[in-house]
């Protein structure tokens, strides 16, 4: 069995390492280029991200890398690839807005066993591998016991995305019948469903940066991170994320709707 804590460690101190390099541009009225997708890029995403991609270097040399900004690099024959997104939540940053956060994930095999999500302008820091728990500023985290629809919080990110992708008669069925509808949005919804603050976040779209280490998250965590349709995973194009009293409910409205 591996020994998943050293892996946890290094994470968590690269992502926090990282966060600390965006607070040097956070709220300095840096201007974003834009990509084709008409997504924002700062200095600061680049700056993180090579930066978590020279750490992993020097530690895991040989290992692949798959970053949001820069692509991904092969491995030499390992079956270790880091995921990273070195801001999650770009649109946020380059308005001030502190929800954004550092991502990054280890995939063995196709599976994501550690990750760590750090939030640098909160200072919340949500991390966990596989059988160690998942940990949110020091302290175990866990979903919430909320079991009926009419008392949960369902987050999201984008409304126009669920008519894009053919999701509207889900996001319609849930905003009738749920307490609260919140777009508490990117990897800061995913955050406050780990810590049971909210007990769904749906993404009809979803980059596997964008995602990378939710999988063991809420796996320690006693939640359900994947497809709407039940599979568990970062790699369906899509996101997400449940505490397990609604996991039933959840997933039967995404199939009838």
């Amino acid at each position: 069995m591996t020994d998943w804590q050293p892996y946890l460690d290094f994470i968590v101190q690269t992502v926090y390492s990282a966060g600390r390099i965006t607070l040097g541009y956070y709220q300095t009225g840096l201007r974003p280029d834009f990509k084709p997708d008409d997504t924002p890029v700062t200095a600061a995403d680049r700056a993180a991200e090579e930066f978590i991609r020279r750490q992993i270097a020097q530690r895991f040399p040989g290992h692949a890398i798959v970053g949001e900004e820069f692509g991904e690099s092969a491995g030499e024959g390992d079956p270790f690839r880091w995921i990273l997104d070195p801001i999650d939540g770009t649109k946020s940053f380059v308005r001030g807005v502190p929800l954004y956060a550092v991502l990054l994930g280890l995939e063995v095999e196709g599976v994501v066993r550690v990750g760590a999500a750090y939030f640098p302008a909160l200072d919340e820091m949500l991390c966990a591998a596989d059988g160690l728990g998942c940990w949110w500023n020091g302290r175990r985290a866990r979903v919430s016991d909320v079991a009926r629809l009419e008392q949960a919080y369902v987050c999201y990110t984008n409304i126009r995305n669920m008519g894009r992708y053919g999701r509207q008669a889900v996001f319609e069925e849930l905003n009738a019948r749920v307490y609260a509808m919140r777009g508490w949005s990117d990897a800061y919804g995913y955050l406050l469903v780990a810590t049971g603050r909210a007990e769904v976040m749906l993404d009809p779209v979803m980059n596997v940066w964008d995602c990378g280490p939710f999988p063991p998250i809420f796996r320690e965590a006693g939640g359900y991170f994947g497809s709407w349709d039940g599979q568990e995973g970062h790699r369906h194009g899509e996101a997400l994320a449940c505490n397990a009293a609604l996991l039933p409910e959840i997933l039967e409205i995404c199939r009838t709707r």
